[in-house]
C-alpha cells in the first residue's frame, strides 16, 4: 500500500467532502436541456460527481439529481441503484421531470459502471448493443456516441492500479490509497455485445442508509442523508428477507463462461427506456472481474469487491473522455 506522504491529502480530502454543499433550490430549476449520467452505485458515480460543477441538487421520487456542468455538457447526474429494475425506474422519474413546458429536456443518456465480461480486470468495454433477454433481442446504443466515443479513447490513459476505494463512504478520495498494480495494462474495447440480467427477480434492490460504496442511497461526494432513504430502505427491503436470495446472488459463477464482452445489471434497462423515448444512449462498462487477476481469486463476487474502484475509476476516465468530445462535436 502507498500510504506514506497521504496525511495531508487525506485532512484536505476530508474537508472536500464536507465543505461541498450543491445548492438545493426552492423553486424549479430554469429549463436547461441536458444529458442524463448515470451511475448504479456510489464507488461508480463519485469519480464523475468530482469532476462536475454542481449547481443544483434535488430528490425526486427518493432519486437524487446533481445537476451542473461537466466537460462543457449540461448534465444531471443520478445513481440508479442496483439491478434493472432500479435502472428502470430511475430513468423514467428522470425523464417525467426535467422538461421544459411539457416538453422532455433529456438529449441523451451516458452510462458509466463496471461490469463482468470475457477481457482482462480494468478494460473498459463500449458496446455496440445490449440485450436483456440473453440475446433473442438487442437495444443497439447511438451510432454517432459510438464513434465519438471510439475517437475519444485513442486519448484515453487507462490506470493500472487498484484503489481501496471509500469503503465507509465518508467522502474521501476513493484513489487516495492504491494496493496493487494490474500484471498488464488495462484497454478500451469498442464494438461487441453486452448482456444485462436481473438476479433480483423482477424486484427493485433497496439501497441501504450507512451501506458504503457499494450498497450506499448516495454518493461518497454528497454529505447527508435524507430521511427519504431511510424510508424508502424499509419500504423495499421487504422482498429480500429470504436468506436464500442472498445466497443465490452471490453464488460464484464460472468466470471464463461467458460469450459477452460486458455483463451487468442495468445497461439493457436504461437502453429499452431511451429507445422508447428516441433518446441517444451509450455506455461504458469497465471489468471488475475477468481474466488477469494477479490474485487469482474465484470471480464474482471475490473479483468485483477488490477491483470495483479500479474499474469504476476506468469506465468513468473514458466517459469522461467521450463527454469532451461529445460538446465539442
Amino acid at each position: 500500500m502507498k500510504i506514506a506522504g497521504k496525511v495531508l491529502p487525506l485532512v484536505l480530502a476530508v474537508a472536500a467532502a464536507f465543505a461541498w454543499t450543491p445548492s438545493k433550490a426552492a423553486g424549479p430549476t430554469p429549463c436547461v436541456h441536458r444529458l442524463l449520467v448515470l451511475s448504479a452505485f456510489p464507488g461508480e458515480i463519485d469519480h464523475l460527481l468530482a469532476a462536475t460543477n454542481v449547481t443544483h441538487f434535488e430528490t425526486v421520487h427518493g432519486r437524487d439529481f446533481f445537476e451542473g456542468t461537466l466537460r462543457g455538457n449540461p448534465v444531471a447526474l443520478a445513481m440508479t441503484g442496483i439491478g434493472i429494475e432500479n435502472a428502470d425506474h430511475t430513468t423514467r422519474i428522470a425523464l417525467a421531470h426535467f422538461r421544459c413546458d411539457g416538453v422532455l429536456a433529456i438529449d441523451g443518456i451516458v452510462f458509466s459502471g463496471v461490469a463482468g465480461g470475457r477481457s482482462f480486470i480494468g478494460d473498459v468495454t463500449i458496446p455496440r448493443r445490449w440485450t436483456i433477454d440473453d440475446g433473442k433481442s438487442w437495444f443497439g446504443v447511438d451510432p454517432t456516441m459510438l464513434s465519438i466515443a471510439q475517437q475519444a479513447a485513442a486519448s484515453v490513459h487507462l490506470t493500472d492500479s487498484v484503489p481501496l476505494g471509500d469503503l465507509a463512504c465518508v467522502g474521501l478520495d476513493p484513489d487516495l490509497i492504491e494496493t496493487i498494480h494490474m500484471p498488464q495494462q488495462p484497454t478500451i474495447i469498442t464494438g461487441g455485445d453486452g448482456k444485462t440480467a436481473d438476479p433480483f427477480g423482477g424486484r427493485e434492490l433497496p439501497c441501504i442508509p450507512g451501506g458504503g460504496d457499494v450498497f450506499g442511497c448516495r454518493p461518497c461526494r454528497a454529505p447527508g442523508l435524507p430521511r427519504t432513504h431511510a424510508i424508502r430502505f424499509a419500504r423495499d427491503a421487504v422482498p429480500f428477507v429470504d436468506p436464500s436470495f442472498f445466497t443465490g446472488y452471490f453464488k460464484n459463477p464460472t468466470p471464463s463462461s461467458t460469450t459477452y464482452d460486458a455483463e451487468d445489471m442495468e445497461t439493457a434497462s436504461v437502453a429499452r427506456v431511451a429507445g422508447q423515448f428516441g433518446l441517444p444512449f451509450i455506455a461504458f462498462r469497465a471489468m471488475s472481474d475477468g481474466k488477469g487477476d494477479p490474485l487469482k481469486l474465484p470471480g464474482f463476487p471475490f473479483q468485483f469487491f477488490i477491483y470495483r474502484q479500479l474499474a469504476a475509476d476506468n469506465a468513468a476516465t473514458t466517459a469522461l473522455a467521450f463527454l469532451a468530445a461529445w460538446a465539442a462535436r
